[in-house]
C-alpha cells in the first residue's frame, strides 16, 4: 500500500529547508550528496515507507527547493550537521538510523560523532571525503572546474566540466543523463556552485582514527571505480574498515552499482534497522 508523503519546512541554521516524510515506525533519515537532491538517495523508491519505517528526506541549504546559505562558504560540514538536528529535533525525535550518500554520508558521520546518542545505525552510501587528500595543492580543482562550469555555463558546462571520458563507456551515457536530471532539480544553481566550493574545503572528521568513536552498528555501500570514479571502492573499503570492520556491500562486477538501485539499498537499510532497533 502506498504510503502518503507530506511535505515540510524546517529551520536549519539561517536557512529554511525543504523535505518530505512518509510512513510510521522507526525513523530513518536520508541524506544526499552534493549537487543531489532528496530524491537521490533511494532514487525515489517508497519501499521503506511501506515496510514500516518512519522515513524522512530533505534537500541540503542550497540544494533542490531548500534555501541558499546565507553567505557563499556557509556551506561546512558543521553547518550541514546542524541542518541535520533541526530536522531531527523536529521530525525524527529520539533514536534515528542515518543514511547518507557521498556528502550526506559525510554529514552523518559528524552529527553521530557529536550526538552518538542520537544515532541507532548509519548506512554510508559511496563516501568521498579523504582527509588524506586534503594536503594536495590541487586537491579542489576540479571542485573549483565544476563550480565555474556552472555559474558560466548552467547545466551544460557543469556536464563538460564533469569528465563523463572518465567513465567507463558502459555507464557514460547513464551517468551523464542521471547529472542532467538532478541538476535541473534545483531551484538556486548558484548556490549549488558555492556549495561545489565549500563543501570539499570542510572537514567533516580530520583523520580515520575518529571513525572508531562511531559506536553505533554500519554498512558501507560502494561502487566499482568503472562507473563512479569520483567515489573510489578502496576509499569505500578505508570507511568500512576504520568503521571496525562496518560490512562493506559492493555490487558484482560489471553490474549496475548498487547506489544507483533505489529498491536494493531500501532493503539494506531496512535489514540494518531491524537490527539495530531490536
Amino acid at each position: 500500500m502506498t504510503q502518503p508523503v507530506t511535505e515540510f519546512t524546517a529551520p536549519g541554521e539561517a536557512v529554511e529547508l525543504a523535505g518530505d516524510y512518509a510512513g510510521e515506525g522507526m525513523p530513518v533519515v536520508l541524506l544526499h550528496g552534493l549537487t543531489a537532491t532528496r530524491r537521490y538517495v533511494v532514487m525515489g523508491s517508497s519501499a521503506l515507507a511501506r515496510s514500516g519505517f518512519h522515513v524522512v528526506s530533505y534537500d541540503a541549504r542550497g540544494h533542490g527547493r531548500s534555501d541558499p546559505a546565507p553567505a557563499r562558504d556557509a556551506y561546512t560540514y558543521e553547518l550541514l550537521a546542524r541542518d541535520l538536528e533541526e530536522v531531527i529535533a523536529y521530525h525524527a525525535p529520539g533514536r534515528a538510523l542515518l543514511a547518507g550518500s557521498s556528502m550526506g554520508a559525510h554529514t552523518a558521520i559528524r552529527f553521530t560523532l557529536a550526538n552518538p546518542q542520537r544515532v541507532a545505525a548509519l548506512v554510508l552510501i559511496t563516501p568521498g571525503y579523504d582527509p588524506e587528500e586534503r594536503a594536495s595543492p590541487d586537491a579542489f580543482d576540479g571542485w573549483d572546474a565544476l563550480a565555474r562550469g556552472l555559474r558560466e555555463g548552467g547545466i551544460e558546462g557543469f556536464v563538460e566540466a564533469y569528465g563523463l571520458e572518465r567513465v567507463d563507456a558502459r555507464w557514460r551515457a547513464t551517468v551523464e543523463t542521471a547529472i542532467r536530471q538532478r541538476m535541473a532539480a534545483h531551484e538556486h544553481p548558484l548556490a549549488v556552485a558555492d556549495a561545489l566550493e565549500a563543501v570539499p574545503r570542510s572537514r567533516p572528521f580530520e583523520d580515520f582514527s575518529e571513525l572508531a568513536d562511531v559506536g553505533c552498528a554500519a554498512v558501507v555501500i560502494g561502487t566499482r571505480d568503472e562507473p563512479d570514479p569520483g567515489h573510489p571502492l578502496a576509499l569505500a573499503r578505508r570507511y568500512a574498515e576504520a568503521l571496525g570492520g562496518a560490512e562493506l556491500i559492493v555490487e558484482e562486477e560489471s553490474a549496475a552499482p548498487i547506489a544507483w538501485q533505489g529498491g536494493r539499498v531500501s532493503r539494506i537499510i531496512a535489514e540494518l534497522a531491524e537490527t539495530a532497533y531490536t
